[in-house]
């Protein structure tokens, strides 16, 4: 896989809302590779040798959690006021290189006394119970805590504040914080209020979260130490084995003679990578360093090109067969397979590829692009040589398909790209390897691990408090119970907390709260969910922050506003066909439920809509049947025959009207 410059591997941090971890060095370094090694074995071990929900949970957070401050630094230090630094030599920042090393140089950092304190408190307060776990599990039920598992209890609260803090930032930390203090103070809201309640003591609050499985050890918490650390095992071992390279350089050997065929490629190697870094932001930035030049020799303009990588990375996301985080979650909160979440998200995906694909296809003749030579190998070559990196991710499915459990199907087809690693002698995976993959798998998953059993706090007051219901009734009544309006509100509710935490923990607060109020309207739990899932990953490419657009800014030297915007195009179907399968009665075709013929037909339908979308936002050059178009796809997407019959009908007269206006400015 390319290399990142220094730069990007910020960005992927910055922009991901996850901070950059230590530079660790010598022993230490060794020793956390060690331990995050062995934690992902015993992940693989437990898929087949099951251990009991609440013990599993906590040991893995026991293990997790103190790497978490050995490998994230604290950051308290850029609190202080400058004052009191003042006459002091101020040191460079962590990781800087010494005089007299070579720029780039990355110096290893040594947490400090207070990094390994937390540290061990953090393995104290979890080995604890796990000592006498059928004691402390009745203790909690019985709500007969001792004062020992009380102070441990809010021991860990606070360290898992700390360690959100440390890998995601304040504004995940300080949601957390009102959750606990309208737990405790709840009784002190006046008693019209909705969202009122008796309130609880400090021994309640800590019995909810600390003692079972509604808390920190909740569902987000199960997702983490089984999916997450599952897929991302996978992903490590794809990455080690060569599989990266393998699919950038396929995507850039496929499409080589068109002037549209540098986009395409772009947004094919984002898909491919994304099974890889299940990661928008990480994509956009890993395939940005190969594919700006690409685009820049073709001859797009910065901004257009920042769209189109952002697109493509967050579409890694959003596409089978890894998706993201929070759609393993969906499979936890529904209790289905997650090959039926798969099947959800497989008819919007496709409709997501159209419109890159359509609105790619319409600015390369608008930019006048042309095709680019690459230095690769044919398709059809690398095909033959290196084709079997897909076996795996095919694997996945088609074990799923035989009733295998997602989480034995993702063993297997590590273990599969792992064998196949023998083929390619560049990157056959010895013991080195293979330790350095089983440790990544770990690593990459401490900051969703710290955030998963952070969201249990959210969780957990929600349902000891009933404030879910509550505000979901407000929202609701708000709404005047009107699915359009409550459902246009949910969208743009999710999109904005989006904007302040990562998306794992955007979706479980949005699927708490939102998702009541979309079910008590008659939408489906899937429907629910699922249009949840998409406005909180979109929230990635939604102005004004737009995380993934403002890396892609930062590669191309494009203006950042622009970029978003353009962004904000290529993703627009994204936008709207979730409305579609959540306000008609035909959308549940697009999540393919159904009969099959509906399924087809309501694809088709929708696929003409994306069309009349790509033609609105670029494909004709005047406001009349821009608008006329914009109007089509909308009546479209309502997927009912009057409304389709009128949609089709608008749309032919704006590809008229288009046609007209064409002829009268170029008679010729």
């Amino acid at each position: 896989m390319t290399e990142l410059s220094d730069r990007e591997a910020e960005l992927v941090s910055a922009h991901e809302q996850e901070r950059p971890a230590r530079q660790l060095g010598g022993p230490l370094r060794l020793g956390v590779w060690i331990v995050g090694g062995l934690l992902s074995v015993y992940s693989l071990v437990v898929v087949f040798r099951p251990v009991e929900a609440l013990e599993h949970r906590m040991t893995f957070l026991a293990v997790a959690l103190p790497l978490v401050f050995l490998c994230y630094r604290s950051g308290w230090s850029a609190f202080l006021p400058r004052l009191l630094r003042r006459g002091a030599a101020a040191g460079p920042p962590p990781g800087t290189p010494a005089e007299g090393e070579p720029e780039g140089t990355q110096r290893s950092e040594r947490p400090s006394v207070a990094d390994w304190l937390l540290a061990a408190a953090s393995l104290a307060v979890l080995v604890y119970p796990l000592l006498d776990i059928d004691g402390f599990r009745d203790r909690g039920s019985g709500a007969a805590l001792t004062d020992l598992d009380i102070v441990a209890g809010l021991a860990l609260t606070v360290l898992l504040l700390e360690a959100v803090r440390r890998t995601v930032g304040w504004s995940l930390t300080i949601i957390c914080l009102i959750f606990l203090i309208y737990a405790y103070y709840g009784a002190y809201l006046p008693i019209d209020w909705t969202i009122g309640h008796r309130g609880f003591d400090l021994g309640q609050i800590v019995s909810q979260l600390y003692t079972g499985t509604e808390g920190f050890f909740g569902v987000p918490m199960q997702v983490a130490a089984s999916y997450i650390i599952l897929f991302t095992i996978y992903g490590a071992v794809l990455d080690y084995s060569g599989a990266s390279k393998f699919f950038i350089d396929l995507s850039f050997a496929a499409f080589r003679k068109s002037r549209a065929a540098p986009g395409r490629t772009v947004t094919t190697a984002g898909f491919l990578l994304g099974t890889v870094s299940g990661s928008g932001v990480a994509t956009t930035v890993s395939l940005g360093s190969v594919a700006w030049p690409v685009l820049r020799r073709a001859g797009y303009p910065k901004e257009p090109a920042g769209g189109i990588l952002a697109a493509g990375g967050i579409g890694a996301i959003l596409s089978p067969p890894t998706l993201g985080a929070a759609a393993f979650i969906i499979a936890e909160y529904l209790r289905v397979s997650y090959l039926e979440v798969l099947l959800y998200a497989t008819i919007p995906t496709l409709l997501y590829y159209l419109g890159i694909f359509l609105a790619i296809e319409i600015d390369s003749r608008r930019f006048s692009t042309h095709a680019v030579q690459v230095d690769a190998p044919k398709a059809g070559r690398l095909l033959l040589r290196f084709g079997y990196h897909f076996s795996s991710l095919v694997l996945i499915i088609v074990l799923m398909a035989l009733d295998r459990s997602a989480f034995q199907s993702v063993v297997i087809a590590t273990a599969i790209a792992f064998a196949l690693s023998f083929l390619d002698p560049q990157h056959r995976m010895g013991p080195r390897r293979v330790g350095q993959a089983l440790a990544k798998g770990t690593l990459e998953v401490l900051p969703v691990t710290a955030v998963c059993a952070a969201a249990g706090i959210i969780v957990g007051v929600i349902t000891q408090t009933g404030l879910g219901l509550n505000l979901s009734a407000i929202i609701v009544d708000f709404a005047a119970g009107n699915l359009v309006l409550t459902t246009l509100m949910s969208g743009i509710a999710v999109m904005l907390l989006g904007l302040a935490v990562p998306v794992t923990a955007s979706f479980i607060i949005a699927a708490v709260i939102i998702g009541p109020a979309l079910t008590t309207l008659g939408v489906t739990q899937a429907e629910a969910y699922m249009f949840v899932f998409y406005y909180a990953v979109l929230s990635e490419v939604s102005p004004p922050t737009a995380l993934s657009a403002v890396a892609a800014a930062a590669i191309t030297g494009g203006n950042t506003y622009k970029t978003m915007m353009m962004t904000w195009r290529y993703t627009l179907p994204a936008f709207l066909v979730p409305f579609a399968f959540v306000l008609t009665p035909n959308g549940q075709a697009l999540l393919g439920q159904g009969p099959i013929g509906t399924v087809l037909l309501m694809t088709a339908v929708s696929a003409v809509a994306v069309a009349a979308l790509a033609l609105a936002t670029g494909g004709m050059s005047g406001w009349p049947e821009r608008v006329l178009a914009a109007i089509a796809a909308v009546l479209l997407l309502f997927l009912e025959p009057v409304p389709i019959v009128a949609g089709l009908a608008v749309l032919a007269v704006a590809v008229a009207v288009h046609l007209v206006r064409s002829r009268r400015r170029d008679p010729a």
